[in-house]
């Protein structure tokens, strides 16, 4: 089975601007043209079937295109603040880490890209054996206390922007509407602190979290999962992520209609107004 590295690690890679940082590219679908097309004309509507579409959703709806916003948490709603192997360096420098951060890098990667057999999701609870498998394979480092700082680090809101400074406006405009909100996410049980720390858990109705719901994007249970927190069904939710396969790909799976960030739509502005809500 071909190797990948998930969105999560890509984005710990970079703190390039939002059209950037989704390097190394990401994953095809199978190899062969006429899958290729059909994917891409389901994604590369016309303008105009689009708004035909849009406009028929708000006349079921009351005015909206969708009774949910289902919104991707890493890539999407935050990004790391400075490089992976900077942090991985800078830290570690005081625990004997003696690696460039080109090395951290490649071997990060090396290490994200093989397999994890010791369960069918990698952020089991708090994802802790995950992790210190990952930064003592990018580091050379087992040292405990240097993992802990580490992994605590990422938990705080020094690690950790949103991507979009408008967000907290939109949201509060999307709520007041009757738009549900809702995080899917793969990421382990640090994420609710997280957002505590960046003071933008109370936006939310739900959080659909993989470590907590024992299912990773692209699968389309914790979309369905996600859905049942805020009681909407799929059909009247739209997902919001940065990653084709796991956010375009399985929430359309799941039933929900999908906008790819960074393509479909730029910002929460613009989501919210494709919904048909203005801010």
């Amino acid at each position: 089975m071909a190797t990948r590295i998930t969105k999560f690690t890509r984005l710990l890679f970079s703190n390039a601007p939002k059209s950037t940082i989704r390097t190394p590219g990401r994953v095809p679908g199978p190899g062969n043209s006429s899958f290729s097309s059909a994917v891409a004309s389901l994604e590369t509507e016309p303008d105009s079937s689009l708004l035909d579409y849009e406009n028929y959703r708000k006349s079921i709806h009351g005015g909206i295109t969708h009774k949910a916003l289902l919104v991707d948490a890493v890539g999407t709603l935050v990004i790391p603040s400075q490089p992976m192997a900077q942090i991985y360096r800078k830290i570690g420098e005081k625990y004997g880490v003696k690696y460039s951060e080109d090395e951290i890098l490649m071997r990060y990667r090396r290490a994200y890209e093989q397999p994890w057999g010791r369960s069918r999701i990698r952020y089991v609870d708090d994802g802790r054996p995950f992790w210190q498998h990952i930064v003592s394979s990018s580091t050379g480092c087992s040292d405990t206390q240097y993992f802990e700082e580490l992994y605590n680090y990422y938990t705080t809101e020094k690690a950790w922007h949103l991507c979009d400074p408008n967000a907290e406006k939109v949201f509060k405009a999307l709520k007041k509407a009757g738009v549900k909100l809702a995080i899917v996410s793969n990421f382990d049980t640090r994420l609710r602190p997280l957002l505590r720390a960046l003071n933008c858990d109370h936006w939310f109705d739900a959080l659909a979290v993989s470590a907590e719901v024992a299912a990773e994007k692209p699968n389309p249970m914790i979309f369905l999962k996600a859905c049942e927190l805020l009681g909407v069904e799929a059909k009247d939710a739209v997902h919001v992520g940065d990653d084709r396969r796991n956010d375009i790909w399985g929430a359309r799976d799941a039933g929900c209609d999908a906008w790819l960030w960074g393509s479909d739509v730029h910002s929460f502005k613009e989501i919210a107004k494709r919904i048909g809500v203005e801010v």
